[in-house]
């Protein structure tokens, strides 16, 4: 369905905004409240895409019986549904021949052990590598992880089938969301822009709405930078 509501002009909210902070001049708030704006039309771009994304159609049933490695023992793929309708599967990089997981994909781990409760209740959420699960575990101790649903994909073809191994073995990050109606289980999304051509500087940045660690930096003068990255230690 449409939506036919009318907006406000995004400058004419931002004129209105009564925010003001202590010694600031004429020309910053001239040129915050034309950053507010535009901040507006972000928002209102996000929840457009956001709609959009949800309005999907189911994709590609989901034929094969993947079989994983949990923390508990063997966990079949319709298993990891729960009670829930929709699963939310992130490939982590941390293949058996990687002397250590991938710092990028960590940081974003890290941020997530603390939300996934609350995303439990509402879809389930689990996060697959092709390492062995007694090797995920060990670095997840360490790491203090104690809320995600670990998972090893080291006997099926997952990682492949679904865009989170290269053909000569070599492990990538990706998100896909999963849906069971009627019974069958199709695959939904994959945040595709990893894989799609991108601007010269700009990489694939294919998960930014779930790593907060740019999203901060974003609101800094430094900004992301150019070439710093998180580590798995400083």
């Amino acid at each position: 369905m449409a939506d036919n509501t009318i907006l406000i002009p995004a400058a004419e909210l931002a004129a209105k905004n009564k925010a003001h902070f202590p010694n600031e001049n004429p020309e910053y708030r001239q040129a915050r409240n034309a950053l507010l704006a535009e901040e507006i039309e972000l928002r209102r771009h996000i929840e457009r895409v956001a709609a959009q994304r949800r309005a999907l159609p189911p994709g590609g049933e989901v034929t094969k019986d993947y079989r994983f490695e949990g923390e508990n023992g063997p966990a079949d793929f319709a298993g990891l549904f729960g009670d829930k309708q929709t699963l939310v599967l992130y490939s982590y990089m941390f293949g058996p021949q990687m002397a250590k997981p991938c710092p990028f994909c960590t940081s974003i781990l890290d941020g997530l052990d603390g939300e996934a409760p609350h995303i439990m209740q509402r879809v389930n959420f689990a996060v697959a590598a092709k390492s062995p699960i007694a090797r995920i575990r060990e670095f997840a101790r360490g790491r203090g992880w104690r809320n995600l649903r670990l998972l090893s994909s080291a006997n099926n073809s997952y990682n492949h089938d679904y865009r989170a191994e290269e053909p000569n073995g070599d492990q990538m990050p990706a998100l896909n969301v999963f849906v069971r109606r009627d019974g069958r289980i199709h695959h939904f999304y994959n945040t595709e822009l990893l894989y799609a051509p991108h601007e010269k500087g700009q990489d694939g940045r294919h998960v930014d709405l779930i790593w907060p660690l740019w999203n901060m930096f974003d609101l800094t003068p430094e900004g992301r930078g150019e070439k710093w990255g998180p580590r798995l230690a400083y």
